[in-house]
């Protein structure tokens, strides 16, 4: 009896955020521990499927760099990284678009389907959604310039096959493949996918799910929310540093290209996408544009 009147109080709380939400979308990357645990997989599956049944357009674009590592290794492939960024010949972008567009995504989709949401898994091969460009060559730390090789920067989003799904009631999944003028698949930063998605679709929301906590201040006090000028003076004053340098990035592109508000979670916490948007406090840090 006490845990039904908790849950009912939980839901009487959320019900505002409901109201608020129905009809809008959210982006949401989903990567890191989020998607190797059991456990996180289902809890998951769960709340995209109840975000799906109140009424919110969701669309989930996923990464999978270290299933795609696993997967090279075992076919005798040695993974290159300069500077955090993945080398990538015509061997290994075989590899990348069998593992991202191939199992992960599938899998992702009939997960969310096994939980009572309809799914429907893409590339952004798929009507040449996703065009992207060959990224330049990247000049190191050390000043030395690499070809990353079938890497790409994203050019334009042409959202009308996700729009036509969200219509249609399903849950769009979305591997990070882009496609060049000549049809050549190119391998995406699944943030920036994700932000330029949500940018193309006028997202209320961009999830970032990750493995830390979120954001953290020069004293090392998390934060739980910022606005877009502190974020970039925390990323000039290298307070902000490492892997989160590219997430803030994407989420400083986003929120100045219209999307509301950028959320980075820490994927490891149970239901983090739903405490995160349907209570008052939430889990991570959300960042908005300065007024």
């Amino acid at each position: 009896m006490e845990i039904a009147i908790e849950k009912a109080g939980v839901l009487l709380e959320a019900l505002p955020y409901i109201r608020r939400f129905q009809g809008r979308t959210f982006v949401i990357k989903y990567g890191g521990h989020a998607m190797v645990a059991p456990e996180l997989k289902e809890s998951f599956a769960r709340d995209i499927c109840l975000l799906k049944y109140i009424g919110v357009n969701v669309v989930v674009v996923h990464g999978g760099g270290p299933q795609i590592s696993a997967t090279l290794k075992k076919s005798g492939v040695n993974s290159r990284f300069v500077d955090g960024l993945r080398v990538t010949d015509d061997e290994t972008m075989s590899v990348v678009e069998m593992v991202l567009a191939g199992t992960i995504n599938q899998d992702i989709v009939s997960l969310i389907c096994r939980h009572g949401g309809r799914a429907v898994g893409l590339s952004g091969k798929d009507d040449a959604f996703i065009l992207a460009d060959k990224a330049p060559p990247l000049r190191t730390r050390d000043g030395e310039e690499v070809d990353l090789g079938r890497v790409g920067d994203v050019r334009q989003i042409t959202p009308d096959v996700v729009v036509e799904l969200m219509r249609a009631g399903f849950i769009p999944v979305i591997a990070p493949i882009g496609v060049d003028d000549g049809g050549q698949s190119l391998n995406l930063n699944a943030d920036t996918a994700a932000g330029r998605v949500a940018e193309a679709l006028r997202a209320e929301k961009l999830i970032l799910l990750t493995d830390v906590e979120g954001v953290r201040g020069g004293d090392g006090q998390f934060l739980s929310s910022l606005d877009s000028a502190l974020a970039r003076k925390l990323i000039e004053d290298r307070v902000i540093d490492g892997g989160m340098i590219p997430k803030v990035e994407c989420a400083l592109d986003a929120v100045g290209a219209g999307v509301r508000k950028v959320h980075i979670l820490d994927g490891r916490v149970p239901h983090a996408v739903l405490l995160e948007i349907f209570t008052d406090t939430g889990v991570g840090t959300e960042i908005v544009r300065a007024r």
